[in-house]
């Protein structure tokens, strides 16, 4: 039995899964965001460790009820949301609250590491205000108290790992959001921590997502009634939930439908497209990469919408939108943080367009479903433009990936066949656990453990609302952030711009 831990953003989640790849438990424990100023998405790692604790408890408790004992499991696999800047001193407490992927401040330190010579090169990526490098250089510009005290930098699955095993260590997949990393030749890069004023003694040991990088503390393996099993590094949330449904492959490719929104490729090599704000980041497995295009909000936005028109959850307004058939009316952006890919526009904002005296909740309801699929869209086209192909089928995982309508919806804009497959709720925590099995077994073929899930429905494009999505509606909703984006920067410039 192989535990994997999943640190979302909006909570928790662990799986359990035996040799036969089939999750015998789960359970999760939610997360709360703190927004303290306009811009600004934090939380606090103590939340983190409390609801690690919860949820494994709640695990066990789960697996005992089936006849599964602790002391059966093998190794612990991690993933977790990327990018989060979690601050530690000396002794490894945390000096303040983590800031998060989704946190737009650092739009100013962004533009400072892009003058850094070869930047694009080493990293592959542009400077975006998500990654984890500008973050340190705006706590060196606005809290000096804290950076000069800063011991080590961890991402937010690796506290959890220091506070299972004692150990400062990251996997590559996840190293690679940080901006510090050297993407092509996958080690540290000693330029970029020069840039933000660090140097390697701030940095965790990198390991592969396959490899071991210590073994559970022994009074948590008490706790538990577990042996000190081994941990394995892991992978970034996206890298994770690859392997959990069996993206390992050049040309293999998947859809996200968490909080954020991610078309994910793994590339034939390494391969970058900066300047269509495409993600170009190490895979979790050695010697592979992928590209990304990443949104910010996604399924977040239906929680947003729900909220707005006074439906009582996210399942309500799903079934209030197939309910009365998409035939058009407003428009919805999708930038309640900013956005990533393609525009890395910090300061672009949601917007409902169009709206009228007969607008009513259900076509608010699609028209939100609709402004993240076209969200998607432009992803599409710039990982198009990176040279990924889109002759195969796309997984859909994610929270997202639940509702048939809006899964069908997302194939007719997209143009592609999305495959939804058992597990795809719980992918990134299941790649985990899928990557603690291959550390603890090294000789199991991949192809035996990073199998596809088994299928659950296959949604193909209708060529008639295919052509309604592309003809009538995507034009527009492309023009009115083009019109928009000098109000969203509030002087009438494109500060946020690629160019």
């Amino acid at each position: 039995m192989f535990v994997g831990i999943d640190l979302g953003t909006s909570s928790v989640k662990a799986v359990l899964l035996d040799r036969a790849g089939t999750v015998r438990a789960r359970a999760g424990r939610a997360l709360t965001l703190s927004q303290p100023q306009p811009r600004w998405s934090e939380q606090d790692p103590a939340d983190w460790w409390q609801a690690t604790l919860e949820a494994m408890d709640a695990l066990l408790a789960e697996a005992a009820r089936c006849g599964i004992g602790a002391r059966e499991i093998a190794g612990i696999g991690l993933s977790g949301q990327m990018h989060g800047a979690t601050l530690l001193d000396a002794a490894d407490r945390v000096l303040r609250p983590a800031i998060l992927w989704n946190d737009g401040r650092s739009d100013r330190e962004c533009a400072e590491l892009e003058r850094v010579p070869g930047f694009r090169a080493i990293t592959g990526n542009l400077a975006m205000p998500g990654f984890t490098a500008p973050k340190l250089l705006w706590v060196r510009h606005h809290e000096p108290h804290v950076f000069e005290r800063i011991a080590k930098v961890l991402l937010p699955k690796d506290y959890l790992r220091l506070r299972l095993t004692g150990d400062h260590a990251s996997d590559l997949s996840d190293a690679a959001g940080t901006l510090w990393l050297d993407v092509p030749h996958r080690r540290w890069s000693e330029v970029m921590l020069a840039a933000t004023g660090l140097d390697r003694s701030h940095m965790p040991e990198l390991f592969e997502g396959n490899a071991v990088t210590g073994q559970l503390r022994a009074e948590l393996a008490e706790r538990w009634g577990m042996a000190r099993v081994p941990v394995a590094a892991g992978a970034g949330d996206n890298a994770a939930g690859a392997i959990g449904a069996g993206i390992v492959r050049p040309g293999q490719a998947m859809l996200s439908l968490g909080t954020s929104g991610v078309l994910f490729a793994v590339s034939d090599g390494f391969r970058s497209c900066p300047e269509r704000a495409v993600h170009s980041f190490c895979h979790a497995l050695p010697g592979t990469w992928h590209l990304m295009s990443v949104m910010l909000n996604a399924a977040s936005c239906l929680d947003f919408a729900a909220q707005l028109a006074g439906y009582a959850d996210v399942p309500a307004l799903l079934a209030d939108a197939e309910a009365h058939a998409w035939r058009g009316g407003p428009w919805f952006l999708p930038y309640l943080s900013g956005e990533r890919t393609p525009h890395n526009d910090p300061f672009a904002r949601g917007a409902y367009v169009g709206l009228s005296l007969g607008t009513r909740r259900p076509e608010l309801a699609n028209a939100t479903l609709e402004g993240v699929g076209f969200g998607l869209l432009d992803g599409l086209s710039a990982l198009e433009a990176a040279g990924f192909g889109t002759g195969t089928p796309l997984t859909v995982i994610g929270g997202g990936s639940r509702s048939d309508y809006w899964v069908q919806m997302l194939s007719d804009i997209l143009g592609l066949t999305l495959e939804r497959r058992e597990g795809g709720d719980v992918g990134p925590a299941l790649g985990a656990a899928r990557l603690a099995r291959l550390a603890v077994e090294p000789g199991t073929p991949l192809e035996v453990v990073c199998t596809a899930p088994p299928l659950h429905r296959s949604h193909r494009p209708d060529a008639v609302r295919h052509a309604f999505f592309r003809a009538e509606r995507y034009p527009v909703f492309c023009q009115l952030y083009l019109q928009l984006r000098a109000i969203f920067n509030g002087n009438g410039s494109s500060a946020a711009s690629l160019h």
